[in-house]
């Protein structure tokens, strides 16, 4: 008997409602299953259920299908971390990174997700520097990554000569003499000309990269502390100009205008100075101080009590409140 005969007389004991029945039956089974199939949830949790599984290899095509489009956020942060575990497994490293952003994004200053992007970055980054090893193990860049980790490791003297290594290769190579002349101001127990050998070695930078605004500060803050007041102004400002956000260099250029008794002139970097460390109580003082003698008491009185809060708070909490440089006389 053929299929179509079959059918036809299978169904020929079938009264008309019973068609119609069967009929219905069928399009709800597959309506259900067409809906069971489309369900963002559902699909999420099995790309959940999968990774868990250790399945990571099928895992990762159906987390990266399911999670933009679910609205669950305990399943999508679920999912999201499984595709980290599971992109870094199988050496998926955009993808990682794809799942992090979205982590963040979706779920900012969570720890959990916090946690994991520590331990991945630097793993990629772990990755890196072993390849850079293998690659190009006597290029500039695999000296200057090894005398970053030699720095971190305080071992100045080692640190410098891979920074010489890198000179040799490359003299103009930007930011290595800025990185040399901070080794310089970093060393316990430095020898009496460390801060002009440092000073040398910024010059240096400068030569190269005059855009770099961390040597002119240096600079500024190695003057200011030789109280070499015009040398100061000159630097912090550059660096200030340079570097817009830099709070550091609009602080020191309006502590340089303060100790010079250059009251109205410290108004203007001070004031950009406390918008950007607005939790510097050194910043608040000296714009107080700038205020008060330049005859706005009334705004001066404001930042002094600023900073009066600022120091009370941080002594409540246990910590050694900033030093503050003493007012200047009347």
């Amino acid at each position: 008997m053929t299929p179509a005969l079959f059918f036809m007389s299978r169904y020929s004991l079938l009264t008309p409602a019973s068609v119609v029945l069967l009929t219905l039956l069928s399009r709800t089974s597959l309506a259900q299953a067409s809906k069971a199939s489309s369900d963002p949830s559902r699909s999420a949790q099995h790309a959940l259920d999968t990774a868990k599984s250790g399945r990571c290899k099928e895992a990762l095509p159906l987390l990266k299908k399911a999670i933009p489009q679910t609205t669950d956020k305990d399943l999508k942060h679920g999912a999201g971390l499984a595709g980290v575990r599971c992109a870094m497994v199988n050496n998926q490293f955009d993808a990682a990174e794809d799942f992090l952003r979205m982590l963040n994004r979706e779920f900012p200053h969570d720890p959990e997700v916090l946690y994991v992007s520590v331990h991945t970055y630097s793993d990629l980054a772990t990755r890196a520097s072993q390849e850079l090893a293998t690659a190009a193990p006597n290029s500039a860049q695999a000296h200057e990554l090894n005398a970053e980790s030699l720095e971190m490791q305080e071992k100045w003297d080692q640190a410098a000569k891979e920074y010489q290594v890198v000179l040799q290769q490359n003299p103009r190579l930007p930011g290595i003499h800025f990185r040399l002349g901070r080794l310089l101001l970093s060393k316990p127990n430095p020898p009496p000309d460390a801060a002009e050998q440092a000073k040398k070695q910024f010059r240096e930078e400068l030569e190269i990269d005059p855009s770099n605004a961390g040597a002119e500060y240096v600079l500024g803050e190695l003057s200011r502390q030789a109280q070499q007041w015009d040398d100061a102004i000159q630097h912090f400002s550059r660096a200030a100009k340079l570097d817009p956000g830099f709070g550091d260099a609009f602080l020191g250029w309006g502590l340089t205008l303060v100790s010079e008794k250059k009251f109205s002139e410290a108004v203007e970097p001070l004031e950009s100075a406390v918008k950007l460390e607005a939790a510097n109580p050194t910043a608040h003082y000296n714009l107080a101080t700038a205020y008060t003698r330049s005859g706005h008491k009334q705004e001066g009185e404001k930042e002094f009590a600023i900073h009066r809060e600022m120091v009370q708070k941080n002594r409540a909490a246990g910590e050694e409140p900033q030093a503050q440089p003493p007012a200047t006389p009347q």
